[in-house]
């Protein structure tokens, strides 16, 4: 410190505004001696050769060091859509991943389990369209790469959620998951909605068999699919239905909402003949006569459908009530033992205690149902009643024959063995 330095110092510990002064007169200089070093060492001029942007070139050395710039960015520019963090994206359009002053290098696009969803890239590489279906509420993601004219890469990393359809539909099916069933077991299926687009729905359902055979679907309405095959199924058959109906638009805004299997086992084989003229069901299983038991039909007012019929469901014992037929007020029965249902219309083949025993084997008396004798409770295992349902399962046939009466519809209860195989195939919409 010089003399005039000490003679400047403040004897409280604070600068005068004179030795203030005199400090800053010697920045200017030094902040200028200090802009003059840093550009003297650049290699380019302005700010672009500084920051090696725009072209310019990376600094050059100097006494002092050397400087250094930002690297060159990509001018590739990468656009997804849906955008990234969409939360209602359609999953009936497709995804589209574009490029601008680049070409794409790699697009992969993945639902949050991180299952791929197939894509077609352009032929100059500037597009790429996903061509794999995409399922509603589901979260996926979007991993892209690109490059420019100078090899320079980008990349993209986006994610979006795909909507939840407004409007559903089921599809009620028959047999049950697991269950073992008769020979005339048809696959069964009733839709919540009419179908309008017949062909979609059908296309994502599949019934097939072990051991293989041809299998085919008819539509009795816009509302009912069977599947079946031309004959009978085989003893011991293993059955598949693949219900793929997620996301199928079955008629106009409305969209199914399963994706599962359901397997099922055809049983032995048991068919019934139930001669009305004769008034005796024959019983064959496994290719022999197991049982022939007296019966009685329906009388000359209320005769029985002809025809083949397959056992859709069994109780062991029900209610009977004649105005639920349109018949009025002629019977009305609380505890009808045994009864294995026909037609959708009230066809039964059921036991019958109220009836006299000669009644079976003599006279056809009932209102279009196939009975035979029963216990009242149902409890006595030595009546035919008893014996026969014991015997049955839902999917067996019980055809009846001399009954006096036209064929049942097809779409009467599972009865579509009613139909040829001509005429089943010309059901279809596939």
């Amino acid at each position: 410190m010089t003399a005039r330095d000490r003679r400047n110092r403040p004897t409280d510990g604070n600068w005068t505004r004179r030795g203030v002064l005199a400090g800053l007169l010697g920045a200017p200089v030094l902040l200028v001696a200090a802009c003059n070093d840093t550009k003297s060492t650049g290699g380019g001029t302005g700010a672009a050769g500084s920051s090696g942007a725009a072209g310019g070139t990376t600094g050059g050395a100097s006494a002092t060091g050397s400087a250094s710039s930002s690297p060159k960015t990509s001018v590739a520019k990468i656009t997804v859509v849906p955008a990234d963090g969409a939360a209602d994206a359609s999953f009936t359009e497709p995804v589209k991943v574009t490029v601008t002053s680049g070409t794409l290098t790699s697009v992969a696009l993945a639902d949050s389990t991180g299952r791929p969803v197939t894509g077609r890239m352009s032929a100059d590489s500037t597009t790429w369209t996903s061509t794999g279906t995409l399922t509603s509420a589901t979260e996926y993601t979007v991993a892209v790469a690109a490059t420019d004219g100078d090899k320079l890469e980008a990349d993209a990393n986006t994610g979006f959620t795909t909507t939840t359809p407004a409007n559903t539909f089921v599809g009620y099916f028959t047999p049950e998951d697991g269950s073992v069933v008769g020979v005339g077991m048809p696959v069964s299926i009733n839709f919540s909605k009419p179908v309008t687009d017949r062909k979609a729905v059908q296309q994502a359902i599949t019934v097939i068999a072990q051991p293989g055979v041809e299998i085919v679907g008819h539509w009795f309405s816009s509302t009912r699919l069977d599947f079946r095959p031309e004959e009978y199924w085989a003893a011991g058959t293993k059955v598949t239905l693949k219900l793929r109906l997620k996301d199928v638009e079955g008629a106009k805004g409305y969209y199914g909402t399963q994706s599962k299997d359901v397997r099922f086992t055809i049983g032995r084989s048991q068919t019934s003949v139930a001669d009305l003229a004769a008034k005796k069901l024959t019983v064959t299983t496994d290719g022999q006569v197991s049982a022939v038991y007296p019966i009685s039909g329906g009388s000359p007012e209320h005769t029985t459908w002809g025809g083949r019929m397959v056992i859709s469901e069994q109780f062991q014992q029900t209610k009977m009530d004649s105005t639920t037929v349109g018949l009025g007020d002629e019977y009305n029965i609380p505890d009808v033992p045994h009864a294995q249902r026909l037609t959708t219309s009230g066809t039964f083949v059921h036991g019958n205690y109220w009836s006299n025993p000669a009644v079976f084997g003599g006279q056809n008396t009932s209102h279009g149902c196939v009975g035979m004798q029963d216990a009242k409770g149902g409890q006595d295992p030595s009546t035919n009643g008893y014996k026969f349902y014991a015997s049955s399962i839902i999917g067996d046939v019980v055809e009846v024959v001399n009954s006096g009466d036209k064929t049942v519809d097809p779409a009467n209860g599972l009865n579509g063995w009613n139909l040829g195989w001509a005429a089943w195939q010309a059901g279809s919409a596939v």
